[in-house]
């Protein structure tokens, strides 16, 4: 099975842990310091060879579809002002891939947007971001999955390793073994109590899939919250691996940034911007006076 080189994100959510500011702006403009949080996660897709992206949208998504496309008039003006600097940063999320769009039709869950990029795929493998999850540049999650469905020819997640106490918030794996960051999956449990969890490898935002996760999606009824979920399609294969190639994990412990909940949010706008060559010095130097005066 060829190497992916497809990437689908499903942007069709509407965000409500962060209204009233996405009342009228998507989730996934809201900014990390000066970037939208959908802008690292394409540049994460291109760094990793996945050039061609989906996004499966939904209603009032224009400002992203706007985001990368081409903006004549402010490209003009800065033209005339010969701010070259500025100018760049607005044409690069232009030319960062090719960028496709298709809508998901309703709100229906995660494998349901999955199963709206079939006409894009093709039956190739391909991979799937989710935009919550905003991986640190250095740390090449992307490509060491990618790495190893070449290897081991099965659908690939991301897995953290989470307190127990925690574990309820994700989707968890029972594992069958590990060989070094890879993690093999024999099933799947959406969002378990900590009591009865397989594991404490939580999944998060990143997979690789064969194509046959389409068909075995087909077949779903709706799971958890009324949706038809990722992760009851992602057990199936795990359980059928003679059929579909089986499921593998590999371990991330490098750093991520959750940008779904606003705690999350606040704490990697702060730690993205400290490590900025214009900024860091000028933020620390202010939260040391900041918090030495509460």
């Amino acid at each position: 099975m060829k190497t992916p080189t497809k990437a689908v994100i499903p942007v069709a959510g509407l965000g409500t842990r962060f209204l009233p500011a996405t009342k009228a702006m998507p989730k996934e403009m809201l900014p990390l310091v000066d970037k939208p949080v959908i802008q690292y996660v394409v540049e994460e897709s291109v760094r990793s060879g996945l050039t061609d992206i989906l996004f499966v949208t939904g209603r009032d998504k224009y400002a992203l579809e706007n985001h990368f496309d081409s903006a004549e008039a402010l490209e003009s003006r800065l033209e005339e002002k010969g701010d070259d600097e500025k100018l760049a940063l607005v044409q690069n999320p232009t030319h960062l891939g090719n960028i496709h769009y298709v809508r998901q039709g309703g709100a229906k869950g995660l494998g349901h947007a999955v199963l709206a990029s079939r006409s894009f795929t093709g039956g190739e493998p391909f991979a799937v971001l989710l935009g919550d999850d905003v991986i640190e540049e250095s740390s090449h999650l992307l490509e060491r999955m990618i790495e190893v469905f070449v290897e081991t020819q099965s659908s690939v997640v991301a897995l953290v390793e989470v307190p127990m106490t925690e574990i309820h918030k994700y989707g968890s794996v029972k594992p069958a073994g590990q060989n070094g960051d890879v993690v093999s999956v024999s099933d799947f449990v959406e969002k378990p109590k900590a009591e009865v969890a397989p594991s404490n490898y939580a999944v998060i935002g990143r997979y690789i899939l064969r194509p046959e996760i389409l068909d075995i999606i087909e077949t779903l009824e709706p799971g958890a919250g009324g949706e038809i979920q990722l992760t009851d399609a992602l057990a199936i294969a795990a359980r059928n691996p003679e059929t579909s190639g089986g499921v593998v994990g590999v371990l991330f412990s490098g750093e991520r940034y959750d940008a779904g909940d606003k705690l999350e949010y606040l704490k990697a706008t702060i730690q993205l911007a400290t490590k900025r060559d214009d900024l860091g010095a000028d933020l620390l130097t202010w939260m040391k006076h900041f918090i030495a005066d509460k």
